[in-house]
């Protein structure tokens, strides 16, 4: 306010002395400016205070703040003026006065304005800061450089890289934008940078690889911006920068959900989801919370998993109704009392053994599990009449060559043909590959392996897997259960399969270390039951699109009914007579597909 009073002061008296070519001012002239200038002050604070141009800093002074100014110095001159000019047609005050006062006051408010501001911009260039390339010089980059340039950051950005040729040599917040993200290396080592800063929050997954791998050759600590919807509820900032997660460089596109029709399936209804305590059921649960469920019944045998998923409930949902049951879905009695209790109306059934090598010489326990587990819930919500059951099913269920995923294709054949018998429920498959980080998978293995040192012990040079995120998975379960009629088996699109190899060179990566040095990668072979590539559908299957997006429809094979019905009742006996070889006989009688790499 004090500098205000001054150049209000300043800019009136210029204006005189600019009309008169500074070679003195008329008496006369000299007198009216001296009477008029309280009234001038007067009038041009009261817009200032109006226009409210103390309340903000002029740290942060940008476009809001000059378009207040000018609103306060042309509504307040114009005042000035009316007044003036009916009080005594202002007397002895030229006309170009009006004008130049004008000019000179906008000046003098917003010239040091802006010059303090650079100021402060400048000495966020502090010695100890890093100097940070920004990747893509779009709206999200422009915004991150404004965000560290705007406040005491240990990060300085320094110059942009962008693929865009029409930006190529341009600048932007003062800073080189430089082309072809192909030659980040040679730009950090031209600009001496210390940190890169990925700022493309649109990149798709196949262009992420290959600016992570550009990144990588730089040998300098690398970090991103969120995608789009994970910005959509906040500010392009510092604050957003996260490290480089595995999921970024999957080589997927993110599904799009038709929230919609998943609401209106399962909304309100009572819902039970078996193995809720797990890898996926935990995160099914979480997605089911947010379609308003009458209620949710969590179902699983492990004590921890469901303390813990049902307290994340608890704290996160605290309007749900929802209930943490502790129980087996091999126990028929314990499983009737509860699906005869609460009723469920939709049934997710997410309870399986998935671990390839410890089950292929646990048969019995296998089925049992997968295979007995399944029949029961499937027995269940056919005697209960449930509106829909949807079995999650794996990759491995194909031409398998292990156990588990042989009880996986038995599974599946049970689904298909109750859904055959069945006047009320509709029976749902949804078949998928291997989920990110879930309890078991490589990922946390790998984790582990490279934060004790290494090594990171990988099958086969060659091996491959489908891949995608545990809440993709999820949501793209929701959506087979919204579209599915019945009797289907659902494929997700997994997008590409990666090397596994290739993964454990990116986790080494991402973790700061570099391969062979830092930590060793050591083959150890495929072990007992594993293929070198999975699949996704039978030879003799057919995919069909569905209309929804990365949800195909598989044309399943049929199986006579009564044929299947004793294969089936051998194969439940054989395993209740505890004899492993008889059962896994009749397994592959009930899945002739099913040839063992293990035997």
């Amino acid at each position: 306010m004090l500098h205000d009073s001054v150049m209000v002061v300043l800019a009136w008296m210029l204006a005189f002395y600019f009309r008169f070519n500074f070679e003195g001012i008329p008496t006369e002239f000299m007198s009216s400016s001296q009477a008029y200038l309280p009234f001038v002050f007067t009038s041009q604070f009261c817009f200032f205070w109006f226009f409210g141009l103390y309340k903000g800093f002029w740290r942060f002074s940008s476009l809001p703040d000059l378009i207040r100014i000018f609103k306060a110095v042309f509504f307040g001159v114009l005042f000035m003026t009316g007044v003036l000019f009916f009080y005594n047609r202002l007397a002895f005050v030229p006309r170009s006065i009006i004008p130049l006062y004008c000019c000179f006051l906008l000046l003098l408010l917003s010239l040091p304005r802006l010059f303090y501001r650079y100021c402060k911009d400048r000495n966020t260039y502090k010695c100890n800061a890093q100097r940070a390339l920004v990747i893509g010089a779009g709206a999200a980059g422009d915004m991150l450089a404004r965000d560290l340039l705007q406040e005491d950051s240990t990060l300085i950005p320094v110059a942009f890289v962008d693929d865009a040729r029409h930006k190529k040599s341009r600048s932007l917040r003062g800073l080189p934008v430089l082309f072809d993200t192909n030659l980040i290396s040679n730009y950090v080592e031209k600009y001496n940078i210390d940190i890169i800063l990925i700022a493309i929050p649109s990149i798709s997954a196949a262009e992420m690889q290959r600016i992570v791998e550009a990144c990588e050759q730089s040998n300098v600590p690398f970090k991103t911006l969120p995608s789009v919807k994970e910005l959509l509820s906040c500010d392009i900032s510092k604050g957003n920068l996260r490290d480089v997660a595995i999921a970024d460089i999957l080589g997927r596109e993110p599904v799009n959900l038709n929230w919609e029709r998943i609401q209106a399936s399962l909304s309100g209804k009572r819902i039970l989801v078996t193995g809720g305590g797990g890898s996926i059921g935990s995160e099914l649960c979480q997605q089911l919370a947010r379609v308003a469920p009458e209620s949710l019944i969590i179902f699983d045998q492990s004590e921890f998993n469901l303390y813990q998923i049902n307290s994340l409930l608890n704290r996160d949902f605290p309007e749900l109704k929802h209930k943490a049951i502790l129980g087996n879905v091999v126990d028929r009695e314990d499983l009737e009392e509860v699906v005869q209790q609460e009723k469920p109306q939709v049934i997710f059934h997410a309870a399986a053994y998935k671990h390839v090598p410890l089950l292929e010489n646990q048969t019995l326990i296998a089925i049992q599990n997968n295979l007995v587990g399944t029949k029961n819930v499937a027995d269940l919500a056919l005697a209960e009449k449930v509106e829909r059951f949807v079995l999650i099913s794996t990759d491995k269920a194909v031409n398998p060559t292990n156990v588990m995923g042989a009880t996986k294709r038995a599974a599946e054949i049970l689904c298909q043909n109750y859904n055959d018998q069945s006047e009320y429920t509709s029976f749902i498959t949804v078949r998928f590959g291997n989920v990110l980080d879930s309890a078991g998978s490589v990922v946390p293995l790998f984790r582990q392996q490279i934060k004790l040192g290494g090594p990171v012990t990988v099958t086969h040079p060659e091996v491959t897997r489908y891949f995608m995120t545990i809440p993709e998975a999820c949501r793209l379960i929701m959506k087979a259960e919204a579209v599915g009629t019945g009797g289907e088996i659902y494929v997700l699109d997994m997008g590409q399969p990666i090397k596994i190899s290739y993964l454990a060179e990116q986790m080494i990566h991402l973790s700061g270390l570099s391969i062979g040095v830092d930590i060793k990668i050591k083959y150890i072979g495929l072990r007992a039951g594993e293929k070198l590539h999975e699949e996704l559908f039978h030879e003799q299957e057919s995919l069909q699109g569905t209309g929804f997006e990365k949800l195909f429809l598989v044309q399943a094979r049929s199986y006579e009914s009564a044929v299947w019905q004793a294969k089936m009742e051998s194969l439940l006996k054989a395993s209740e007579s505890r004899h492993s070889g008889n059962a896994l006989k009749e397994l592959k009688a009930l899945v002739p597909e099913f040839i063992s790499s293990n035997n």
